[in-house]
């Protein structure tokens, strides 16, 4: 059976750091790199521009093979792990061999959540999530003259935008009130929306799908309310579910993710988890949540890193914080932090609708629990960082509001010293 003394399940950011966490403080221990994935590592954030056409394929790995022969890493791609045997310290692949460690990453990601609609398993439709999904679905999006994107989150609108842009017919269905739930509030989701219709969209909120069948073109969706639809093209953009079916029968606690303490330690003493996988303390709420964004899962896996290599410089996890930037039609949405309100908390809005410009500032005793924006320019770490530090914004209130990009880099620039 092959040994190695670090195993690392996954190949991107959690994955990533990770190495490098472990290469900084033990650079001899033997280290392996294991992913499902045939390709080099890359960012699925920079997938929709594969579909664009505005990244090549070939273009956005964030590693290459000298990246791993140098830092002496064992890379093993296209081969998935089946089950963990934590009991007994082996990873069983795919293929059944068996790899044996003595500490182990799982930076597994997730995959589509696919919605158990009637039908769904009897019509094609494409999904986003990896390299090849994007390089299938910008052939077909050239080739569309008719399509719906299921969901409005934010894959499924920079779908939708790329089919508006050569000239098919869209229609997005989201079951929620308004699109970007979750990321966006009404004002904001609204004038996205808005981009949207005026470039020819059609977006179908609170509507759920009950059936689909195949048809002549290819897809016949029926709504709740009865209406149907026709597509050539169907995207499935309903969210995503964590990878941790390989962990069935383990000891390894789970709930909507991989449970975590701070230092990304799961259950078993010498298993550690971090990405869009893991289930972390959140910043706003002791609970555990999922925060599947990109800066958490670079800061998850350099924290596990560093506690599997036991570098005495490990801090713990300070707790999530959601933070989304969205690019649509040449306009930006950015929102940082916790949209929740809590009482005696003060909300500061200015809408200049005519340059569908927004801001929406949430302070809590002077400090910023959330900030939210279109075609507003603030720096989305900087804003997250004067949340984390919980940083005093009283005395510079009024300016930051009429300027949150100067204000927050004149406050981080004297805090970072």
């Amino acid at each position: 059976m092959e040994q190695t003394k670090y195993l690392v399940v996954g190949s991107s950011h959690a994955a990533l750091e990770a190495v490098t966490a472990i290469r900084m403080h033990d650079p001899e221990g033997s280290l392996t790199l294991l992913t499902r994935d045939p390709h080099l590592p890359y960012s699925p954030t920079v997938l929709p521009y594969v579909v664009s056409g505005r990244s090549a394929p070939d273009g956005i790995f964030l590693r290459d093979e000298k990246f791993f022969a140098d830092n002496h890493v064992a890379l093993k791609r296209g081969t998935a792990l089946k089950f963990l045997h934590a009991e007994r310290n082996a990873a069983e692949l795919a293929d059944g061999s068996e790899i044996a460690y003595e500490k182990i990453l799982l930076a597994t990601g997730a995959s589509p959540a696919i919605p158990p609609i009637p039908g769904i398993d009897q019509v094609s439709y494409h999904v986003l999530r990896t390299l090849d999904d994007a390089t299938k679905l910008g052939a077909a999006i050239k080739r569309s003259k008719q399509a719906v994107v299921l969901g409005a989150g934010l894959v499924g609108m920079h779908a939708a935008e790329n089919l508006v842009k050569v000239g098919a017919g869209v229609t997005v269905v989201e079951m929620a009130k308004q699109l970007t739930d979750g990321y966006f509030d009404p004002v904001a989701a609204q004038l996205i929306e808005k981009a949207f219709t005026d470039n020819g969209a059609r977006i179908l909120t609170g509507s759920r799908v009950v059936k689909l069948a195949p048809s002549a073109i290819g897809v016949t969706l029926t709504l709740e309310n009865g209406t149907t639809l026709e597509a050539d093209l169907l995207l499935v953009a309903t969210g995503v579910r964590p990878n941790m079916d390989y962990l069935a029968g383990s000891r390894v606690e789970q709930d909507k993710g991989i449970l975590v303490s701070d230092s990304m330690q799961t259950s078993v003493a010498n298993v550690w988890s971090a990405g869009d996988c893991a289930q972390a303390r959140g910043f706003f709420t002791d609970a555990k949540v999922m925060n599947a964004i990109l800066p958490d899962a670079t800061e998850q896996g350099r924290i596990a890193g560093m506690a599997m290599a036991g570098d005495p410089g490990l801090k713990a996890y300070p707790g999530g914080v959601p933070l989304n930037t969205y690019h649509f039609f040449g306009r930006h949405a950015i929102s940082v932090g916790s949209s929740k309100v809590p009482e005696g908390a003060e909300v500061v809005t200015r809408f200049d609708e005519a340059s569908g410009r927004y801001l929406k500032v949430i302070f809590n005793e002077g400090r910023l629990l959330g900030i939210y924006g279109v075609n507003e320019f603030f720096d989305g770490g900087v804003m997250c960082q004067l949340i984390l530090r919980r940083v005093d914004l009283s005395p510079v209130k009024e300016r930051f509001v009429a300027n949150p990009l100067l204000v927050g880099r004149e406050l981080m620039s004297k805090l970072w010293r």
